[in-house]
């Protein structure tokens, strides 16, 4: 259980992947061989497979990347890091992480509109209505306290539109788009469907919603129906909320298929070099 525990903690700083040459086989490898952080990467005398030249090369890109995490440089692993691989922040930038979802008017960005954007962190839900609190600023100033996003095929529909919309905003930061992380670990259908075989639950009025109920109850709250925009603010806020037990639960899955503890006991001797890409 404590190696367990540790790898969740410490996902990030047990990544190889991040290193020029260094892919999942090869990161897998150096696992296997006991080298399980970059601490014991860097204190290793000589790496099997791994040249002299390229170990002192590559004992300088994770001091680096050290002080960056030190720092608290989400962008910098972002940078370096494929966006398939983002999911690898959640646990050491999780306090910055923001959980979000929209709704529109149902037509494409360029003929149609946002109607509410949801935003959680940190316990906290915030609405922001198209007419009343959704504006540029607002969401400048959301996304400036953000180094991690998470959304249900964000990278998809919801970036790219709020992008298309708001043209100002900064969406260059890591995102942990959980529809992939989902794909990965072999579940199928959408949101819903996921929450439900992850037994996540939602209130029963917001249940049987979908995306074009809420284009529909959006146009019943412009012609007046106030219990409309109650309803679709709060299957919005279901949409959003659940984002973060789901990342929780998807995160532990990846670590356990893809880290360090997908391993098992290192081996006591080394027997097969790292490849090393050139």
């Amino acid at each position: 259980m404590k190696s367990r525990l540790q790898s969740l903690e410490h996902m990030l700083a047990s990544s190889f992947v991040l290193l020029k040459g260094i892919g999942q086989h090869s990161e897998r490898r150096l696992w296997q061989e006991g080298i399980l952080s970059w601490t014991s990467f860097i204190q290793s005398p000589t790496l099997p497979g791994i040249s002299s030249t390229k170990k002192e090369w590559y004992d300088h890109e994770l001091a680096t990347a050290q002080s960056r995490l030190d720092a608290g440089d989400a962008h910098f692993f972002g940078a370096c890091l494929k966006s398939r691989e983002h999911w690898r922040l959640f646990e050491t930038f999780r306090p910055r992480t923001l959980y979000l979802d929209i709704e529109t008017t149902g037509m494409s960005a360029r003929e149609g509109h946002v109607t509410v954007v949801g935003l959680y962190r940190n316990g906290h839900m915030t609405s922001l209505v198209r007419g009343e609190t959704l504006t540029e600023d607002r969401l400048h100033a959301e996304l400036e306290q953000t180094d991690l996003f998470i959304t249900f095929f964000g990278s998809g529909f919801d970036i790219p539109y709020l992008q298309a919309k708001f043209p100002r905003l900064n969406f260059k930061k890591p995102h942990f788009d959980l529809c992939f992380a989902a794909r990965r670990l072999g579940f199928q259908g959408g949101l819903k469907r996921i929450e439900q075989d992850m037994h996540i639950t939602r209130e029963t009025d917001v249940m049987g919603l979908d995306g074009w109920e809420a284009v529909r109850l959006w146009h019943q709250w412009c012609a007046g129906n106030e219990a409309a925009r109650d309803l679709l603010l709060r299957y919005n806020a279901a949409d959003t909320q659940n984002l973060e037990p789901l990342a929780m639960r998807l995160y532990d899955q990846m670590v356990a298929r893809f880290g360090p503890s997908s391993i098992g006991v290192p081996p006591t001797r080394r027997q097969q070099p790292i490849e090393v890409a050139p």
